[in-house]
């Protein structure tokens, strides 16, 4: 495989990516979106009366732990910060025709470079906390890079490579944690026993928040992912670099004859993308949303969230911002819902019946198009006059 193969049009998670695209059949799309989301909430109520819960408290738990207060409200836009950022990440690369789905370890390799810098370096001020997360980035970016790195030079595929270097980046962390000479927290004490986490991040490496507990708080990282949301829409929608990259994804042959490197491009799109999950880890790391310590389970499931959420804004970086909301919602309903008695899986099932209820439908009308607009194959026709061969014979 070469490195060509990076932006590969007969690729599955191309043409998985192309049929996420919007196309003709709008009205068919969202006729159908709209019948499988009424399936994907009849399935998820018929799964909760199943189970012995009842649909319409576990829809009063999901509101009031997300929306119904200050403190709801809160949760829900400190879970929508991270998850944004991993979404805009993924939108990038997928323009590109890329498949990055390793946004889980990059999340946390990003976490450990922030605590790293966040607890190794003294710097004054806000300066601190400004260089945790340029150092979250890097490291997410970095780690991303390493795949495309193992295509060019191994032709190792991009998927793969993404989501088994999750599992390194688990252990990797892990391993830090629990180690004294790298992150582990100090021991408190003569006798005092260490957990696998870090020290907390200094104040001056923490982000700011608007307002205070109990009342509505908005944390710097919201802002942070919004404005990094319309600033890649509109790189990628008004200037020459992101045109390079929307005909990558959707012709990289044409785009190699018209002089676009188009492995390069692909390469530093993927990085891109792992540049936005260690970002969102710097954000969970940083933001109140967590501990403020470095853990194992530090990117609590943000990073397949993130890749769900740009799957169903279909890589379209402006619709990312209310369906990660949406998602949002979820994580901070769910984990009150959570608290009431229901297993936290069967929240898991809901989000993945609705995204599939978002996703199938561009893929089922393009396969309908596909089968429509396929035109026969006739069989060649039998010429009833004898050739000069036959006549021969």
């Amino acid at each position: 495989m070469s490195a060509d193969s990076l932006t590969d049009p007969d690729d599955p998670g191309r043409r998985l990516l192309a049929r996420l695209r919007p196309r003709r059949g709008g009205w068919m799309t969202a006729g159908l979106t709209v019948a499988l989301v009424a399936v994907a909430l009849g399935a998820s109520a018929l799964l909760l009366v199943l189970t012995g819960f009842s649909p319409s408290a576990s829809l009063d738990a999901i509101g009031t732990g997300s929306l119904a207060n200050a403190t709801g409200w809160t949760t829900t836009l400190l879970n929508t910060a991270p998850l944004l950022l991993v979404a805009v990440g993924v939108c990038v690369c997928a323009t590109a025709g890329t498949f990055n789905i390793g946004q889980e370890g990059q999340v946390l390799i990003g976490g450990l470079a922030g605590a790293w810098v966040g607890l190794r370096l003294a710097l004054p001020g806000p300066m601190l906390v400004v260089v945790v997360l340029i150092a979250a980035a890097v490291g997410g970016g970095v780690w991303a890079a390493l795949s495309a790195l193992m295509l060019r030079f191994r032709g190792v595929n991009v998927p793969v490579s993404t989501l088994l270097m999750t599992f390194l980046a688990i252990q990797l962390v892990t391993f830090a944690v629990s180690t004294p000479s790298v992150l582990q927290e100090s021991v408190q004490g003569a006798g005092g026993i260490a957990d696998a986490q870090s020290n907390p991040l200094p104040a001056n490496a923490q982000l700011a928040s608007l307002g205070q507990y109990p009342s509505l708080q908005l944390n710097t990282g919201l802002f942070l992912a919004l404005a990094a949301t319309v600033g890649v829409a509109l790189v990628l929608s008004r200037s020459r670099w992101g045109f390079r990259v929307r005909m990558v994804g959707l012709n990289p042959r044409t785009a190699r004859h018209a002089g676009v490197r188009v492995a390069a491009l692909g390469g530093f799109t993927l990085a891109l993308s792992g540049a936005f999950a260690g970002l969102a880890g710097g954000l969970l790391l940083a933001s109140p949303v967590s501990t403020n310590r470095l853990q194992a389970g530090l990117s609590d499931n943000v990073g397949w969230d993130g890749l769900l959420v740009a799957l169903v804004a279909r890589n379209r970086p402006l619709a990312a911002i209310p369906v990660s909301f949406v998602f949002a919602v979820l994580r901070a309903g769910g984990d009150f819902l959570s608290a009431t008695g229901v297993p936290s899986y069967l929240v898991d099932i809901v989000k993945a019946l609705l995204v599939l209820a978002f996703v199938a439908p561009p893929v089922l009308v393009g396969l309908f198009h596909g089968r429509r607009g396929a035109t026969p194959q006739t069989a060649p026709a039998v010429s009833v006059v004898p050739t000069k061969t036959e006549a021969a014979v």
